[in-house]
């Protein structure tokens, strides 16, 4: 079943194209031009994850974010002119899956919104596994501490996958960039040090003193293996 995207833009135009795009890509499409329109759609159900602009004629992105997250936990990306670093690190520490700046490819579109939902929706993957007292599970892009389960964004998932996939060496920063932009190091430290906080905070006890997901200062980040039986 085609996965159903919401589109949020002021722009018919952008709007429009947007939803071409990935109309001819096998999505089906359901867009608004406002917070309003947007918040109205989402609330019918069924959606699987939500492209928005920050800047709103009713509101901006970043406070419809916090809306759509509290009535569903679907993967959401930021597509914004705004592309100082400010704005691109709110959104992310928000809990955004992605921030794509204006103009942008089509093709890094779909590339982007398919490497979201990839890693969100893995139905196929039942598999878990154990980090210390929490357990991952990897097809639920989810992890479960302390009897709830908290779902990961696409970039968290990816971190921790890459982290545990060489857990007990050190992942440098390149190569963690590399693993969630699919491209070298370039101006994304910051970006990385608010997922890996994110992650922190959904893994460890207690985030300002992490017990697995250890920072190794001018190299990079370590996933502890000796919790792992």
């Amino acid at each position: 079943m085609a996965r159903r995207i919401l589109i949020v833009d002021d722009e018919p135009t952008l709007r429009e194209m947007i939803a071409r795009i990935l109309s001819q890509a096998g999505y089906d499409i359901f867009a608004a031009a406002n917070c309003s329109e947007a918040l109205a759609i989402f609330q019918r159900g069924g959606i699987d994850a939500a492209i928005l602009d920050v800047m709103l004629p009713d509101g901006d992105g970043f406070s419809l974010f916090k809306q759509l997250q509290a009535l569903g936990d679907v993967p959401m990306l930021f597509l914004s002119a705004r592309d100082e670093d400010a704005a691109r690190l709110e959104g992310l520490g928000l809990g955004a899956d992605d921030y794509i700046t204006k103009p942008f490819l089509p093709e890094e579109l779909l590339l982007r919104l398919a490497a979201v939902l990839r890693r969100v929706y893995r139905d196929d993957d039942k598999s878990t596994a154990r980090l210390g007292d929490i357990e991952i599970l990897w097809g639920r892009s989810a992890v479960r501490r302390n009897g709830e389960t908290l779902a990961l964004t696409a970039k968290e998932f990816a971190l921790l996958r890459k982290l545990w996939d060489n857990r007990g060496n050190i992942v440098t920063t390149d190569a963690l960039c590399e693993a969630l932009w699919d491209g070298p190091n370039i101006g994304y430290d910051n970006t990385l040090m608010v997922h890996v906080r994110r992650l922190r905070e959904k893994i460890e006890a207690d985030p300002s003193h992490p017990h697995h997901l250890l920072t190794v200062r001018g190299l990079g980040y370590r996933l502890a293996r000796e919790e792992v039986p």
